[in-house]
């Protein structure tokens, strides 16, 4: 028999959308609001992720945000979905998140991607050096386990202080297979970005499970999924506001990416046919629709992925309708 919704854990997913008007400040007030919201709802762990150079993203200094999201929330788990490792030092990482830790001990996540979070011509202003494209990611990953560990047991005549001895859960993030196997080898959390990968999600998965070897962090494997979810008071609203996002997807494949737009009525009007396929390509996992329909369409996904946890992204241009939809949610996955 497989998993219900209530048998696993519901989490968000938070990129600190810009809308169109309104600057960063508001942002974080807005996130701040939905991580009080959802921990007062019974969501385990509240993410931000790592962007940069995005118009509609406030989120690019990911372990500030973190701070900032952690000191005004009591318990709720807060953590990075994810840190693009290949931008940071790992030292830097190391000490960012063992302050993290020391100011809100065994709340803090620590979630690592490999990819640059940007386009490369911003991923080349990030970094001191041009070498990194992800492919030296495991060592990267190596050398930061290294800085967390006791310094008893590594005697490193570098060390992150803040940092070393702490125990702050790393996870391995992934849109394809190559994060799949190493959080497999490594024996640690992997979560899979299907909110934006879902053609690779089931290979991705099988790989995980294929490469697991039991660790002193996980004896078996445990698999998030990222999902794109919009609930509403009817599906043809959620449909409306979903617009949002899929505006948003437009001005990211023309390059010339913008703050989050107000919903409307006919996207036809703003896109072409290929433009609309490719746009329907990337979000064809999103759910979105009234309490039943998201319920049905979420049964189904977890069914197809038997995932233990699933983390959540709503993007609405209300931030009224942004909490609605996971009050919704909670509602069918929690009550």
């Amino acid at each position: 028999m497989g998993k219900s919704l209530k048998d696993i854990k519901f989490s968000v997913l938070d990129l600190a959308p810009i809308v169109q008007g309104s600057n960063p400040g508001e942002s974080f007030k807005n996130s701040l609001e939905l991580a009080s919201h959802a921990e007062k709802w019974g969501y385990h762990r509240y993410w931000v992720a790592e962007h940069h150079s995005m118009p509609g993203i406030a989120s690019s200094a990911t372990s500030v945000l973190i701070g900032y999201i952690a000191g005004g929330t009591k318990k709720i788990r807060v953590g990075s979905g994810g840190i693009m490792l290949p931008n940071h030092s790992p030292l830097v990482i190391a000490e960012q998140f063992g302050t993290l830790d020391a100011m809100y001990p065994n709340r803090i996540d620590l979630g690592l991607g490999r990819a640059p979070g940007s386009d490369q011509l911003t991923a080349r202003a990030l970094r001191r050096n041009n070498q990194s494209d992800g492919s030296d990611f495991p060592d990267q990953l190596d050398e930061l386990r290294q800085y967390l560990k006791p310094y008893e047991e590594t005697y490193l005549r570098v060390r992150a202080i803040p940092g070393e001895g702490t125990n702050i859960p790393i996870w391995l993030l992934g849109s394809s297979g190559f994060s799949a196997k190493l959080a497999g080898e490594l024996g640690l959390p992997f979560a899979f970005a299907s909110h934006f990968s879902p053609d690779y999600t089931k290979p991705a998965i099988e790989i995980y499970k294929q490469s697991f070897k039991p660790s002193n962090v996980l004896e078996k494997p445990y698999i998030m999924v990222g999902v794109n979810v919009l609930a509403a008071e009817t599906d043809e609203r959620a449909h409306y506001l979903a617009t949002s996002s899929q505006q948003q997807f437009l001005s990211l494949i023309r390059g010339n990416p913008t703050q989050v737009k107000p919903p409307v009525e006919n996207m036809d009007e703003l896109w072409n046919a290929h433009e609309k396929a490719v746009v329907y390509q990337q979000l064809k996992a999103s759910i979105i629709g009234s309490k039943e329909t998201v319920e049905r369409k979420l049964s189904f996904f977890l069914e197809e992925t038997q995932a233990d946890e699933m983390i959540v992204n709503t993007q609405a241009f209300s931030q009224e309708d942004r909490l609605k939809s996971y009050e919704i949610l909670q509602s069918i996955v929690m009550s």
